[in-house]
């Protein structure tokens, strides 16, 4: 008898379940690091940290946009480039600025190196030689916050201080040093209250799991009895192999492989943190792309054959047996997508290549595990809720940085970013950027709601009166108020699940409660296995 060869591998995607999807569970936005919020705040000092677009022109030739950030002292930088001067760069003599300088610095930006004296002293001396702002370059790749300290009003500094990355300052440092006539322009762009890419964000989260949902309602009613037959055609005797096969293929999570799964997907959060590297980065992406392929081919040869009658033509090949040369085709380019996503993915529309491919392997992932019932549904969602919140916030006074937060962000990846999450870019920001969610996100709350949606079905429930129309509701609410979390905290990367078990496993726990069934929902699927069991053994004793 031919062997199967069937796409996805449920081998494969069990490992990728574990150690890509569950991995990273938070929605951030791409934003500036910023650090030290705390602070003295009188009168003179209170000014609304904003980003700072720095202008540079070498000569003639105008340079890369820097990225800066004003401190709570000094003028305010106007937020229109059109409304803001451009002048020349002057080192200062000494580099800290604090003391007076031996250059001449009327009518110019003052660059200074950080250190040595308190930002107002460094902002006071260079307002008294004349300079029109003063450019702070810090000592790290982070833009620090730059306040006053505890008896400091700063009541006197009167011109623009800004604060530049080590980066950036070194390479306006080089140009001066190279003789040439450096110039700055600076100004603060407003950013937008809402993006719309938070919208579109939103709208593919929750369009994924309504994928996935119905995946089994769009595919399987017409081509599930067929499915090996047609991607490895065989005898019509072996199709109930093949449906044993096909249950195979199903992984039902157990209330010990939830909690394994959260332990194992913490011990790789810290793996990553600890070990991340370009080399560490290029595995991921790999391992990314190969689940991308997977779910890509399952999902577009399950809508094909879903309208394909015909027999399809294949040919045999050693160890996988017959494949459909439909199936290879699909294949071939799948592979060709990922490949070209892999070589172009730090380009502007990479973006969408990393959404269809996380996408595609999500809704595959959600049709091959699954969650028995509610007690399961429990365990997993609460320890992922423990999960997220702490390695998102309580990391920071175990790890000193938000763990969760700096690998999604690909600290000391060289310049890689984890391909684990949706992202869509800001189109209508000046600052650009990307708004992100995990797939975490998406997989935890998918898994309840697809067992929901079965359970409604397999107890013929109706919208209303069923579980998956108020999960949806409740998941889609949960997603906004993660959005509007991370807005009142100024873009700091958010623990998704925070909000979105309550909204899910909760509404499901209190609406089984009101309606007498959640005690049917807890042990759904053992009480069937049970009787099973037991018909099973009075038929074998019947036959002894």
């Amino acid at each position: 008898m031919a062997s199967s060869s069937s796409w996805p591998n449920p081998r494969i995607l069990a490992a990728l379940i574990l150690f890509l999807l569950f991995g990273l569970s938070f929605v951030g936005a791409g934003d500036v690091k910023q650090d030290d919020d705390e602070g003295p705040q009188p009168p003179s000092c209170d000014n609304p940290f904003e980003l700072v677009k720095i202008k540079n022109w070498v000569g003639s030739a105008e340079g890369k946009t820097l990225v800066g950030l004003n401190a709570r002292f000094g003028a305010l930088l106007p937020s229109l480039a059109e409304n803001a001067p451009r002048l020349p760069v002057v080192f200062s003599n000494p580099s800290n600025c604090c003391s007076s300088s031996s250059s001449k610095l009327s009518g110019s930006i003052v660059l200074s190196v950080r250190g040595d004296c308190d930002f107002t002293t460094k902002a006071e001396v260079a307002q008294s030689e004349g300079a029109a702002a003063l450019v702070v370059i810090n000592d790290k790749e982070d833009l620090y916050k730059m306040v006053c300290s505890e008896n400091d009003t700063a009541q006197n500094v009167s011109i623009p201080v800004v604060m530049i990355s080590k980066s950036g300052g070194r390479a306006l440092n080089k140009s001066m040093a190279d003789g040439q006539k450096v110039e700055l322009l600076l100004y603060a762009p407003e950013r937008p209250v809402v993006d719309f890419s938070v919208v579109f964000l939103w709208m593919m989260a929750v369009g994924t799991i309504l994928c996935a949902s119905f995946w089994s309602e769009f595919t399987a009613s017409e081509q599930t009895d067929e499915r090996y037959n047609e991607l490895s055609p065989k005898e019509s005797s072996n199709s109930g192999a093949d449906k044993e096969d096909f249950e195979k293929e199903i992984l039902d999570i157990s209330a010990k492989g939830a909690i394994f799964f959260v332990i194992m997907a913490s011990a790789f959060l810290v793996l990553l943190y600890y070990f991340m590297s370009s080399w560490f980065m290029w595995v991921l992406i790999v391992l990314f792309c190969i689940g991308g392929v997977e779910g890509m081919h399952a999902c577009i040869v399950g809508l094909m054959l879903r309208k394909c009658r015909t027999e399809l033509k294949a040919v045999n090949f050693p160890l996988l047996g017959k494949v459909s040369i439909f199936s290879l085709v699909v294949l071939l380019f799948c592979l060709a997508f990922a490949i070209f996503w892999a070589i172009t993915r730090k380009a502007s529309y990479s973006w969408i290549g990393q959404d269809v491919l996380g996408i595609c392997l999500m809704i595959t992932v959600l049709q091959m595990a699954r969650l028995p019932n509610i007690k399961v549904a429990t365990v997993l969602l609460c320890c992922a809720f423990v999960y997220d919140i702490f390695w998102v916030f309580i990391s920071q006074a175990i790890f000193k940085d938000s763990v969760m937060i700096a690998v999604a962000r690909g600290d000391n990846s060289g310049g890689e970013s984890i391909p684990m999450l949706l992202r869509v870019p800001r189109f209508f920001d000046p600052w650009g950027g990307y708004d992100m969610i995990g797939f975490g996100d998406i997989l935890f709350p998918g898994l309840l709601i697809s067992f929901v949606f079965r359970y409604d079905k397999a107890n013929k429930k109706g919208a209303l009166n069923g579980y998956f129309l108020w999960l949806m509701i409740g998941y889609g609410f949960g997603l906004f108020l993660t959005y509007l979390g991370l807005y009142l905290m100024d873009g700091h990367g958010q623990p998704a699940l925070l909000y979105l078990v309550p909204c899910t496993l909760g509404l499901a726990v209190i609406l089984g409660l009101v309606r007498g069934e959640l005690k049917h929902m807890w042990n759904y699927g053992e009480e069937e296995s049970a009787a099973s069991t037991s018909s099973s053994s009075r038929d074998l004793s019947g036959e002894a």
